[in-house]
């Protein structure tokens, strides 16, 4: 049996509301034959619906109100703040940021700083600390579908006083569209420091290649290297 290739958008889609894995969007993209020209609120019910196993779910309908599960990584060192929007599912359950196999934050973070991708939430948290960048998030609790950046409302910003009080943070960067709109929208008015927005490292964000992302990330590493001794 010769096996198609998801469409991205489909798959783009998917990853976004429930972290499918590459087997599920086959199995989705194969079996229910799903228009993307239809009308977005049925085509929205049908994967709200779909659990990705062959069988329908009717609670995954319903937004869930979330408290952030993870503290920030940071440390009285740290001169790089990077933010996401809010932890994935794949996060969420393994407590740690980025926690989701296909998102490509940590292959990113280790090219552009030039070390081997870290394997477990100790390496992770050494490569990042070690060239003074920290990571959180900038919402503190939310309504959300999944890991669905679009699902976000009802949202409580976290309260950035803690790191920027500590630390001597330099430049602070957002992961995302969703995370650049949320800080511009709840933080910026609090804080009055600019972010500087990169492309997201999520596989939802299909139109960027790996190594393009690396390219756009590369002004992480220069202020990087400004403040390593």
């Amino acid at each position: 049996m010769i096996r198609k290739k998801p469409d991205e958008k489909i798959y783009a889609r998917l990853f976004d509301m429930f972290s499918l894995n590459p087997e599920e969007c086959f199995l989705w993209t194969t079996r229910k034959k799903i228009s993307l020209q239809a009308e977005d609120a049925a085509w929205m019910d049908l994967i709200f619906r779909w659990n990705g196993s062959g069988s329908w779910n009717k609670n995954l309908k319903e937004d869930v109100m979330l408290s952030h599960p993870i503290p920030p990584l940071y440390d009285e060192h740290s001169k790089i703040l990077i933010l996401g929007s809010f932890p994935s599912v794949k996060s969420r359950e393994q407590q740690f940021f980025y926690g989701h196999k296909q998102n490509r934050f940590w292959r990113v973070m280790a090219q552009v700083l030039g070390c081997a991708v870290p394997e477990t939430v100790e390496q992770k948290k050494e490569m990042l600390l070690s060239h003074h960048i920290a990571v959180w998030d900038v919402i503190a609790s939310c309504e959300i579908t999944g890991s669905s950046d679009a699902s976000i409302r009802d949202v409580t910003p976290n309260d950035l006083s803690e790191i920027l009080g500590c630390a001597d943070i330099r430049a602070i960067y957002t992961n995302g569209g969703k995370a650049q709109q949320l800080y511009q929208k709840y933080i910026f008015p609090v804080t009055g420091r600019e972010a500087v927005a990169l492309p997201s490292t999520s596989p939802a964000n299909a139109g960027y290649s790996l190594e393009r992302l690396v390219e756009a990330w590369r002004s992480v590493r220069s202020v990087s290297e400004d403040v390593l001794p």
